[in-house]
């Protein structure tokens, strides 16, 4: 059977955006297609964030064109579009209700919404898929318990599981490992990379300052500093020591093994 041709998912155009006076993204091109997996990659203050709520259309930038999954920015209700983004980050995060178990946090997702289940009707199909989405990120143990009661790693897992609630063509996950100790960090990035080899899930964006956070599968990366793409491409030619060094303004060793990144500052 013949494999669709890839479709493109983002196309970032000469985007700006500026606020207070301050650029926090300039002249940036960002392309990104169906079944593609992206690393955001960069330091703090890189523009990294701002990048992703622009292709989440909850950015609106200074200049330049945006389209997402084939609509140009303002020619569209995006409204309509962000039921086809899943996008798992901290402003989300810090809507949740804490005391309404992971279950239902994660089927609200349905409608995109914030408030208990009540408020929406729901099919069996719709928990059923709930259920499923949990067992994908490997939290369906989870269900029954309340988000306030969930360790950092936990609630990142339940709050990706929601995002997939609409089939969404596109996820975005920003800084999804920040605040996790060791062993949480590695349980989600087996999960990221589970759900990489998925021929079903979305195309993805993760945002990381770090490239031991890089789960194995992923397949591109864009890399960022001070507002602007310092590289940008297929991960295995150009995640490399000068661009990983350029991009963080120190000089950088990097090593791979068994699909898994670790870098270091030589003495």
């Amino acid at each position: 059977m013949a494999v669709p041709e890839p479709t493109e998912v983002i196309a970032l155009e000469g985007v700006a955006v500026i606020r207070e006076g301050r650029r926090l993204l300039d002249r940036v091109d960002w392309n990104v297609h169906s079944h593609e997996r992206w690393v955001v990659l960069g330091p703090n203050g890189a523009g990294k964030t701002t990048m992703l709520q622009v292709a989440s259309t909850y950015l609106t930038p200074s200049r330049g064109t945006v389209r997402v999954l084939g609509h140009t920015r303002g020619r569209f209700d995006v409204r309509v579009l962000r039921e086809r983004i899943g996008y798992a980050g901290a402003g989300p995060a810090s809507l949740v209700r804490t005391n309404l178990p992971a279950l239902e946090i994660v089927v609200t997702g349905r409608h995109a919404a914030f408030v208990d289940s009540r408020w929406h009707d729901y099919t069996e199909g719709d928990w059923a898929k709930a259920e499923e989405n949990l067992d994908r990120l490997g939290a369906r143990h989870l269900a029954e318990r309340t988000f306030g009661t969930l360790s950092a790693g936990e609630k990142q897992r339940v709050l990706i599981a929601r995002s997939l609630m609409t089939d969404p063509d596109l996820l975005l996950l920003d800084e999804a490992t920040t605040g996790l100790d060791l062993g949480a960090r590695e349980e989600l990035v087996a999960s990221l990379a589970d759900l990489a080899t998925d021929p079903d899930s979305p195309a993805v964006a993760l945002v990381t300052h770090h490239v031991e956070e890089i789960p194995e599968g992923f397949t591109h990366i864009v890399m960022l500093g001070a507002g602007l793409v310092m590289a940008s491409g297929s991960i295995d030619t150009t995640l490399t020591e000068d661009s990983l060094s350029a991009c963080f303004g120190v000089p950088l060793r990097l090593d791979r093994l068994e699909g898994r990144y670790r870098a270091w500052k030589p003495r």
